[in-house]
């Protein structure tokens, strides 16, 4: 991957704070529209890293999106080739496996449909109406995981 692949890192105060609060409140048992906390081994580290995610169902599946590109847990993903979903106490081991970008567009729409409210800032423009070659160009930018769960 190059070291020029988009990676969002800053968000505004507010999406911090809310990306916090919906860790904190899916580590105690309540999960807003769906989301979840995902714990993934640090690919240097080997430690548990926990980040908010929105699992996301597709077509008898189950994804994963990185709304803010090649992020960290994204990173650790390639390696670790999965993890764990936690709300309160149920948690659910999970392996996952990176989609080629000719496979995303239909899950990203979906995706879009569904979380755009909470991740069109990442996505530069493109919205669940944009056009399939509009989404099919953001692709590269968004990394997505099938993952299936084992438990």
């Amino acid at each position: 991957m190059p070291s020029s692949a988009p990676y969002y890192l800053k968000g505004s105060f507010m999406a911090i704070r809310f990306n916090r609060l919906v860790g904190w409140l899916a580590r105690h048992g309540v999960s807003l529209a769906g989301s979840a906390e995902m714990s993934v081994r640090g690919r240097k580290s080997g430690r548990m890293q926990r980040v908010p995610v929105n699992p996301h169902a597709h077509g008898g599946s189950q994804y994963l999106v990185s709304a803010r590109g090649h992020s960290q847990w994204v990173r650790n993903m390639r390696v670790a080739g999965g993890g764990e979903l936690r709300v309160g106490r149920r948690v659910r081991a999970f392996t996952a496996v990176e989609l080629p970008d000719e496979e995303k567009l239909p899950v990203l729409r979906t995706y879009l449909e569904k979380w755009g409210w909470e991740v069109n800032q990442y996505f530069q423009g493109v919205t669940a109406r944009s056009s399939d070659e509009e989404i099919a160009a953001a692709a590269a930018d968004h990394p997505v995981f099938r993952i299936t769960v084992r438990n």
